[in-house]
């Protein structure tokens, strides 16, 4: 077991935060550090990137991936000025991992940390009524478990329609018992297992698709994949649910992309993935354009990559 660890380890390290470095802070803008939104654990800390400047800046809370066993808030690029920069609060979140605890208590993380920057948005310039949830790789799947099972957030004392839309980069864990089934390496496989067990029961009381249904108040969701077979199968099928649900939900294919480059190069100009996403959260954003929907059909994320991005009505 050790050495599967350090072998997925190794993986997972170069796939999602080894060619990220910690962020300089630049100055800019108003920055909180290692703010404790829980007493549970040292852990449950946040970061807080504000534009320096105005009110009600719609929030990203940005959610790391690592296996759900490792990871860190401060391993970005240049999102955390990036996003100010275009009038967003970025909020990174550190939560506990595997196998201290369990992928409940995750995204109970993430829900707590989703309450407390509801509760304290105007003291960065934040709106708590514009609260985004967004994360890659395995806080890819967090991001979709705590936007769509209220569980999470009823127990933080929210509910699901306080979160304005969730963003996902590159999750392939969205039917965990799918993904265990079907992975082509070994070694992916036992990575699930290690984190979500044998039990069927489990493995779908994990999975964001198990916990989908209507008028339960799910935000729109944009689901950003590249050439993986799972990555792509996984957020076409939860995209189509999601639909089928009446959840407005646009799935966006970069085939040019490499699950590492599409985390390490978000913010940066001219990236197609983060038009995409500035793109989804503009119009969200925006009072006179909430209600326009903008969902790309599945088949979609099968286009030239060029015509393939979300694009406002």
């Amino acid at each position: 077991m050790s050495r599967l660890r350090t072998t997925v380890g190794a993986m997972i390290v170069l796939a999602t935060t080894a060619a990220a470095a910690p962020a300089a802070d630049e100055g800019g803008g108003r920055t909180l550090r290692d703010v404790a939104y829980s007493d549970v654990s040292p852990k449950t800390r946040l970061n807080v990137d504000a534009p320096m400047e105005g009110e009600n800046h719609p929030i990203i809370v940005w959610i790391h991936g690592g296996a759900w066993t490792f990871g860190d808030k401060d391993f970005v690029q240049s999102q955390p000025k990036a996003f100010p920069k275009r009038g967003y609060v970025w909020v990174g979140v550190e939560y506990r991992f595997v196998p201290e605890v369990t992928y409940k208590e995750q995204a109970g993380d993430v829900a707590n940390a989703v309450r407390w920057v509801r509760d304290h948005a105007r003291e960065f310039g934040g709106d708590p009524k514009k609260i985004f949830l967004m994360g890659h790789s395995a806080g890819a799947h967090l991001a979709a478990l705590t936007g769509i099972d209220e569980r999470y957030l009823n127990d933080a004392g929210m509910k699901l329609d306080e979160i304005s839309g969730v963003v996902l980069l590159d999750g392939a864990g969205y039917d965990v018992a799918r993904q265990i089934r079907d992975s082509a390496l070994p070694v992916i496989r036992s990575m699930y297992v290690n984190v979500f067990g044998t039990d069927p029961k489990i493995q779908q009381d994990a999975s964001p698709i198990a916990h989908v249904e209507k008028d339960k108040g799910i935000p729109p969701f944009l689901l950003l994949h590249v050439g993986r077979v799972d990555s792509k199968a996984q957020s076409t099928t939860l995209a189509a649910k999601l639909r089928k649900a009446g959840v407005e939900a646009t799935v966006g294919a970069f085939p040019s992309k490499t699950h590492m480059t599409i985390n390490r190069e978000m913010g940066l100009p001219h990236d197609k993935p983060t038009e995409a996403v500035f793109n989804f959260l503009d119009r969200l954003s925006s009072d006179e354009d909430a209600k326009k929907p903008d969902a790309l059909k599945a088949d979609d994320a099968n286009q030239p990559e060029s015509s393939r991005s979300p694009k406002r009505d």
